[in-house]
């Protein structure tokens, strides 16, 4: 019996949907928004999903296309609106979705269209990039070796110096042909023992510790006390020390099993001339999964990836570059991505410059002016480089966030938008 997920937020359109399908003799689940949607995707693997374009909390084309990236998408979607236009369809079917329904829908219309998405044979999805990729980099396949030997023997396994993207890239590079994957952080409900066991053999994914809200780190808790009986590996991300955690008030034993293995991610440091190929790599990777328009680097680009001014600091971030190639292929205008567009995205040596010429006046003032001066020109410099991420300038600057809120009070430094977060 096929398994249907509607996905609307109007309670009487999905009762009204359900009725009809189940009368059809299809298994219906029901989802009022796309928190939902993911549960039931990841708990059941539905056969087809009736996906609703407006929805309160994320819309679904933005669902779409998270699944699309993902790799999620082993299912036909057939997406629904009351304010269908040309362009929505387009635009759906652009990232994957079988067909687009137009409400009030019509009774045969909704029957023919799902006979047909249950026929229809949905297109293999591209496997995910790993470290393999990046194989012609000794330093990348040292890494890999070292990720490798350490899981083998950790089930839990703590990667430092990356999240979100370039994380996944790395945890993906441990998990066995057609064995289960499962994003803890898009679980936001109860973890249960029977949603675990369906992922028996694979790989539990925490992308970024620091996004975790209280009931994740219980249900990573609950998780860590069942990987070994279960037979499956943790890998969580994190650019941010253990401890920080432990002042936010995470629990100190959960941290001390994270604490216990971790790999760091190797340093761009030296590697300059490997830039470009690693870029490359993952601007085709962001095309592919339809993260981005298509686009392609210019031989003067590349050559500018070459010159990135933090290309020699040991703190230069893998995330860092991977999101600095995503925003290059969503920003750029034309389908090469020019050496001017690599200097309109990338920090921008002059203002280094500035900064240090701004240092010599401290020279002649007194001890205690010129320490103040010195430690507000570091602050506003660092919240730049972190975007005004305070969790991340706290990290930096080995500061508890309390007293770093009160440090740049006290030397009138101004917050950007992101200040609180």
């Amino acid at each position: 019996m096929a398994i249907i997920l509607v996905v609307d937020d109007e309670v009487g359109i999905r009762e009204l949907l359900s009725e009809i399908l189940i009368d059809e003799g299809y298994d219906v689940r029901l989802a009022e928004n796309a928190g939902a949607a993911r549960r039931v995707r990841n708990e059941l693997r539905p056969d087809l999903v009736l996906l609703d374009i407006w929805m309160p909390d994320m819309d679904g084309i933005s669902l779409l296309k998270e699944w699309h990236a993902a790799g999620h998408l082993n299912m036909p979607v057939v997406m629904m609106s009351g304010h269908g236009t040309i362009d929505t369809a387009v635009e759906a079917t652009r990232f994957g979705a079988f067909d687009f329904l137009e409400k009030p829908i019509a009774l045969q219309k909704l029957l023919s269209t799902v006979q047909k998405a249950l026929k229809h044979d949905t297109p293999p999805q591209r496997p995910p990039l790993t470290l393999e990729a990046f194989g012609r980099s000794a330093f990348i396949k040292e890494f890999r070796r070292r990720l490798e030997q350490a899981a083998a023997k950790a089930p839990v396994l703590l990667l430092k110096g990356a999240t979100g993207g370039m994380a996944e890239i790395c945890a993906r590079s441990l998990l066995p042909p057609r064995a289960p994957w499962l994003d803890l952080s898009t679980v936001s409900s109860a973890l249960t023992q029977e949603m675990l066991e369906k992922v028996s053999g694979g790989i539990l994914f925490v992308p970024d510790l620091s996004v975790l809200g209280k009931m994740q780190q219980m249900n990573l808790a609950f998780a860590v006390d069942r990987l070994e009986k279960l037979n499956m590996q943790l890998v969580a991300a994190t650019v941010t020390s253990l401890g920080v955690f432990g002042e936010a008030g995470w629990d100190s034993k959960l941290l001390t099993r994270l604490g216990e293995v971790w790999v760091a991610m190797p340093s761009l440091a030296g590697h300059a001339d490997e830039l470009p190929e690693i870029a490359s790599l993952l601007l085709t990777n962001f095309v592919e999964r339809g993260e981005v328009p298509p686009r392609r680097f210019s031989t003067g680009a590349l050559n500018a990836l070459r010159t990135l001014p933090w290309k020699n600091l040991p703190e230069a971030s893998w995330t860092d570059l991977y999101v600095l190639v995503r925003n290059l292929a969503l920003t750029a205008l034309d389908e090469d991505i020019s050496a001017d567009d690599v200097t309109r995205v990338m920090p921008q040596e002059e203002g280094n410059n500035r900064e240090l010429a701004s240092l010599l006046p401290m020279l002649d003032q007194p001890l205690r002016e010129a320490r103040d001066a010195f430690e507000k020109l570091y602050f506003e410099h660092h919240l730049r480089l972190e975007g005004g991420n305070m969790t991340r300038l706290a990290e930096r600057s080995g500061l508890e966030r309390t007293h770093l809120y009160r440090k740049l009070k006290q030397l009138d430094v101004k917050l950007g938008k992101r200040g609180d977060e």
